[in-house]
């Protein structure tokens, strides 16, 4: 089997490049004897592909990464090289891992594509602030859709979203899990890197930890609510809320501005961090050195962090929209994420109670272990190799 794959979201820091890393790495180690050729169009981060497989640069005028932002788009003159260069390519399968890079092909081969929730088509108005780029974006998925054999998705709680928007048959959409990579481990003491001493982390407080990026579908003005809560009480007056994302080169549809408003508007100066782009090496030993992890989203497909934290043996309190309860069950804590006195009373028990919080960490570790990207690559290539056959 001869697998294309449109590697344009490779370099991409969020969630999508790190899904696309982890999973189609551990696909090409499986070493079934197939042949893999990444498409990509950026030499960035292109030294990071395995070595196994082979590697095809498509010239463009901005890479993927970039230029599909929530402000702008790729140029036609670059979408049309990508299709030309994958619609040419003498494979059995061409496989796209996100929706996001997807570019229509004219082709025999079979097509598998990536979508990993229904953010987009739920919160359009949180997802992008302009109207063209809310069409633009529908029309990409709608074709996608319709000229895929295979849908793919991280999650039943996400299939089970995608079924019902998009109306698809439910033997279209298979789900292949996601796992944290072995870096995020328990690190005895944590150490502090050179990067984490810069930002004075992780100092002598407690740390409520975000991980992730700005846009409002994150629905972090309640987070924010909480610390001000948090805040009111002297018991808790260590604590501090550490942001973790990028923010200056964001290309997504970010609110980073507003939520700076707003911590000044609360008088939060002195209890927010803002880290930007943390690497691995430096976000493995920050969340074995916090207290607990805060994912209050609108909506999530899978919720990563979560698992990565947990992994670390960071406690979790998480939202009730997205697969997490099911994943991490009783280890983990939930609130719905329009509960904003849910959200307060329960980042503060857990603040507040260290016996909880060994609870949490010990049954959150036996959660992330049963989670593999090997495992994952496993149920992928199955999907691949039944959607070759016919």
């Amino acid at each position: 089997m001869h697998v294309g794959i449109d590697a344009t979201c490779w370099r991409n820091t969020r969630g999508y490049g790190r899904h696309a890393r982890s999973l189609l790495g551990a696909l090409v180690r499986l070493k079934h004897g197939d042949r893999y050729t990444f498409f990509f169009d950026s030499e960035e981060g292109a030294e990071t592909m395995p070595q196994e497989a082979e590697r095809a640069l498509v010239v463009t005028r901005a890479p993927a990464a970039v230029a599909a932002s929530a402000e702008g788009r790729r140029s036609a003159v670059d979408m049309w090289r990508m299709s030309r260069a994958l619609s040419k390519a003498p494979c059995d399968l061409l496989l796209f891992p996100t929706v996001y890079s997807f570019v229509p092909v004219w082709t025999r081969a079979r097509k598998v594509l990536m979508i990993h929730d229904v953010i987009a088509e739920k919160f359009p108005h949180l997802t992008f602030s302009r109207r063209s780029a809310r069409w633009l974006w529908n029309a990409k998925v709608a074709l996608g859709r319709r000229q895929a054999d295979a849908v793919i998705t991280v999650s039943a709680h996400a299939r089970a979203g995608i079924i019902e928007h998009f109306g698809l048959a439910p033997d279209r959409v298979h789900v292949v899990g996601e796992a944290s990579d072995p870096i995020f481990r328990v690190v005895t003491p944590p150490q502090v890197t050179p990067r984490l001493a810069e930002l004075g982390l992780p100092g002598t407080g407690r740390n409520m930890v975000y991980l992730g990026g700005f846009g409002p579908h994150k629905n972090l003005p309640t987070l924010l609510n909480t610390l001000h809560a948090v805040a009111s009480r002297a018991e808790l007056a260590d604590v501090r809320l550490i942001m973790v994302g990028e923010y200056t080169k964001e290309v997504f549809h970010t609110q980073f501005g507003d939520l700076q408003a707003r911590v000044a508007e609360l008088g939060l100066q002195d209890r927010v961090i803002y880290t930007g782009f943390l690497p691995d090496e430096d976000l493995v030993q920050l969340l074995n050195a916090s207290t607990v992890l805060v994912l209050p989203s609108f909506l999530e497909g899978f919720g990563l962090p979560a698992i990565e934290a947990a992994a670390c043996g960071c406690p979790v309190v998480a939202t009730t929209a997205s697969p997490l309860p099911q994943i991490l069950g009783d280890s983990t804590l939930f609130v719905d994420p329009g509960d904003q006195t849910g959200w307060n009373d329960t980042i503060i028990r857990v603040l507040g109670t260290p016996e909880l919080r060994a609870r949490m960490r010990a049954g959150g570790l036996a959660a992330a272990a049963r989670h593999s990207w090997e495992h994952a690559a496993g149920e992928l290539h199955a999907i691949l190799r039944k959607v070759v056959q016919g």
